[in-house]
């Protein structure tokens, strides 16, 4: 079969663009060196936060609220609840960044927040303590994606418009010729008149076969479940959070389904090779005690973990995504470095990544994403 666009990457970023071309006609294949979703990458754990007023900068909103009515159109395409409304609270010093950034992020964008002292944060959630020179920023709109459930419907719909998803399928050369593109993996050798790649940790060897260098670091993290007391944890009364602290940074889910409160932290980590396994949860001390530690700091009720798991971030130096074509074949897209906190945005990439294929116009300006910034 002859294919319009070859996308390497089925996960988060690569199944969303999938869908988007193949609605819009494009003979599409999705390669995957696993079968998604799956847990070798950066898309499973069930849920992923999303929220407006961005506590990583304001260049972030409009890209958000882009995804968010994507989000709200797949949610009505597939008859499927892929949303749960938790509201998020941040929290942190009034001088954090992130705290700042959240505020003004809400205040240029008319959205809604609140914003609560200590003992406003300890009354509304009896379950949280923060000191008295913190405040809470509570996002009453926001909440939690189902990640996992995501992909599927993303895979689900790609298909039923013609897309063809080769799974456990490594890619061991790529190559640009005459405006073609040539993809070869152990098993066969294919040709499209476009390429993207969207292969997570992966895709710092997969640019390189183009002659790109891209300063992409991926570093294991881990993240846990922990018993909680379900009438007050529940999603129905707990939210959605995140963390700016003096030991570092978290995040974390209300207990869904009675799955347990869900906590990871955002920075630090080990640099890892993404063709090598990662040691599993537990195998280092501080994977569980680091999470025990913010607990008994600000959540003293939770102390008993249920069990944990590793995945990968990839970083770039300013954590900021990469979202552009290759500098010398425009018929090459890619998505990269989303730093740990982009699935929220993977709608709305997925749609980017098929429009800069198309020559569509985006919704958004993508600019801040571009690559360029990393040449010299």
């Amino acid at each position: 079969m002859k294919y319009d666009v070859i996308v390497i990457g089925a996960g988060s970023m690569g199944m969303a663009a999938g869908f988007y071309l193949s609605k819009n006609g494009k003979k599409t294949l999705l390669l995957d060196a696993h079968d998604p979703p799956h847990s070798n990458g950066s898309h499973h754990g069930e849920t992923r936060i999303i929220r407006y007023a961005y506590g990583e900068g304001e260049e972030y909103v409009p890209f958000v609220l882009r995804a968010k009515k994507l989000w709200e159109d797949l949610e009505r395409i597939s008859k499927k609840e892929l949303f749960l409304q938790t509201g998020v609270l941040g929290v942190g010093r009034d001088t954090s960044g992130f705290i700042q950034n959240t505020i003004s992020s809400a205040g240029k964008y008319s959205l809604p927040l609140e914003v609560l002292t200590a003992e406003d944060v300890h009354r509304r959630w009896p379950g949280i303590t923060i000191p008295d020179n913190f405040i809470g920023c509570f996002e009453p709109t926001s909440g939690v994606l189902k990640c996992e459930e995501i992909i599927k419907v993303y895979e689900e719909l790609a298909i039923e418009s013609g897309a063809v998803i080769h799974r456990n399928s490594s890619v061991k050369d790529i190559s640009i010729h005459e405006k073609k593109v040539t993809v070869t993996t152990e098993d066969e050798t294919i040709t499209a008149g476009s390429l993207i790649i969207a292969a997570g940790a992966g895709s710092g060897k997969l640019v390189s076969m183009l002659d790109l260098d891209l300063p992409l670091t991926p570093v294991r993290k881990t993240f846990a479940w922990f018993e909680a007391e379900e009438t007050q944890y529940n999603q129905e009364k707990f939210p959605a959070f995140a963390f700016d602290t003096f030991n570092g940074t978290y995040y974390g889910f209300p207990s869904i389904q009675q799955a347990g409160l869900k906590i990871g932290r955002h920075d630090g980590g080990e640099k890892v090779n993404p063709e090598k396994s990662m040691m599993p949860f537990g195998a280092a001390a501080e994977d569980e005690g680091d999470l025990l530690q913010f607990f008994h700091q600000y959540m003293p009720d939770i102390h008993q973990l249920k069990y944990g798991k590793t995945c990968m971030y990839t970083l770039t130096p300013d954590e900021k995504f990469i979202i552009d074509t290759h500098p010398e074949y425009s018929n090459v897209a890619i998505a990269a470095g989303f730093s740990g906190h982009g699935f929220k945005f993977s709608s709305a990439v997925g749609e980017a990544l098929s429009n800069l294929i198309t020559s569509e116009k985006n919704e958004v300006d993508i600019s801040p994403f571009s690559l360029k910034r990393f040449q010299r």
